[in-house]
C-alpha cells in the first residue's frame, strides 16, 4: 500500500505511539528513578511483545483488505513510533522462523554492535561540533 492514506496511516500511528512512549518513560522515571532505563527497557520488551501479536493474529487474516491498512497504523505507526526494537524483534524472529540462525545471530549481534559503534561516534562527532 503505497498511497496517500498509508503515509497518513503510518504517520498518525507514529504520532500516537511516540507520544505513548513519553508517557511511559516519564512514568517510570516517577516511579523507578534514574539509576537504570526502567521506561525504555520497558518499552522495548512490551512494544515486541505487541508487535508478536499483532503480527501473529494479522497473519492469520484472510481478508487483507482491512489487514494491510491495520498493520501500517499499528505496526508500522505506533508501534515505529514507540519502538523499533519491535520491528528489530520481529525481524530477527522471522529469520530464527525460517532456520537463518546464522542470519540471525549476525543481524542481532551486528545491530547491536554497529549501532553503538554509531552512537559513540556520533557522541565523539557531536562534542567536537560544540
Amino acid at each position: 500500500m503505497t498511497s496517500p492514506l498509508a503515509y497518513l496511516l503510518v504517520f498518525l500511528g507514529a504520532g500516537l505511539g511516540g507520544a505513548l512512549r513519553h508517557g511511559v518513560n516519564l512514568s517510570a522515571l516517577r516511579l523507578m528513578g534514574s539509576a537504570f532505563p526502567y521506561g525504555i527497557f520497558a518499552i522495548n520488551v512490551t512494544g515486541s511483545l505487541v508487535m508478536g501479536l499483532i503480527a501473529g493474529w494479522l497473519s492469520g487474516q484472510a481478508d487483507a483488505s482491512w489487514s494491510a491498512p491495520a498493520r501500517l497504523f499499528v505496526a508500522t505507526g505506533m508501534l515505529g513510533g514507540y519502538t523499533t526494537f519491535s520491528a528489530f524483534s520481529l525481524d530477527a524472529m522471522a529469520l530464527i522462523e525460517q532456520e537463518a540462525y546464522g542470519l540471525a545471530a549476525t543481524y542481532v549481534v551486528g545491530s547491536v554492535v554497529a549501532s553503538l559503534a554509531a552512537c559513540g561516534l556520533g557522541l565523539i562527532a557531536g562534542r567536537g561540533l560544540a
